[in-house]
């Protein structure tokens, strides 16, 4: 399958604020809320090339999985997006890896997960239908969904950080939990006080919701769905832990944050 290249076209320049001299590791994770696919690369080329100016002796590249390389662009099972992707926001980061490994950084790729404090900041939170019953809508039928705290990431980071030159060189990935859209929907149940049911629609019914980003959204949540063995797989609870050993629960990440997410 041929992909088409991005020449980065930000006017960044490749060096970071003079606060961040003299590091000698750095966490580079760009939020792929609000950017587009080619904006989102260029940041990552000029993170990549100002760590090697820098001469930094560990990055960790906080990434996803290419899901191309599972689902190509012919396969009509899942609508392509944009001409290049099938999940666009995971797929750029996906290229944007050669950025670092391509300079030969001591680089670690890192596979993160679905944040549950989207839940907060996304609307993704349960929502009363008709009758006042709260739905948790999601197009993962009974498939497990990898999840984390957005603040452990940050935390599994520092796992790695601490453990030297260990993870350079490799791929890994890190999860809280990996509960199903079911077991979701009762830990809110107990947290709330209030029954909230699983609502699993379809990827192609999440994709016709019509908010922005509904597309790639519901395209992620199918790739995690029709590949959970893989996604699931690269994303070990075990190794997590290890890194992150006070690494949260969904149960207790909503015992400490239920009363941020809106439920009107």
């Amino acid at each position: 399958m041929a992909r088409r290249s991005c020449t980065p076209t930000s006017t960044t320049r490749s060096r970071w604020p003079r606060r961040s001299r003299g590091r000698t590791a750095r966490f580079a994770s760009r939020s792929s809320g609000s950017t587009s696919p080619d904006r989102e690369k260029s940041q990552a080329f000029h993170e990549a090339a100002a760590a090697k100016a820098a001469g930094l002796k560990h990055v960790i590249w906080s990434t996803f999985e290419d899901s191309r390389d599972s689902i190509p662009l012919s396969d009509n099972r899942m609508p392509t997006l944009g001409g290049r992707y099938k999940v666009p926001h995971f797929d750029a980061k996906a290229e944007a890896n050669a950025y670092f490994t391509e300079r030969r950084l001591p680089v670690t790729i890192l596979y993160t997960s679905f944040y549950w404090d989207n839940l907060i900041n996304f609307g993704m939170g349960p929502k009363p239908g008709p009758d006042g019953t709260l739905a948790f809508t999601l197009p993962m039928g009974d498939k497990k969904l990898p999840s984390i705290a957005a603040s452990d990431i940050g935390a599994c980071a520092y796992g790695i950080f601490k453990r030297g030159a260990e993870f350079v060189g490799k791929t890994i990935g890190i999860a809280g939990e990996h509960p199903t859209g079911t077991q979701m929907a009762a830990a809110m149940t107990e947290a709330f006080g209030r029954k909230v049911v699983y609502n699993a629609v379809t990827p192609e019914a999440y994709r016709g919701f019509g908010f922005p980003g509904a597309d790639d959204l519901g395209n992620m949540f199918q790739f995690k769905a029709d590949f959970e063995s893989l996604y699931c797989g690269n994303r070990p609870l075990d190794l997590s832990r290890s890194l992150n050993p006070r690494l949260q629960t969904f149960a207790q990440w909503l015992s400490v944050n239920k009363g941020r997410i809106p439920l009107d």
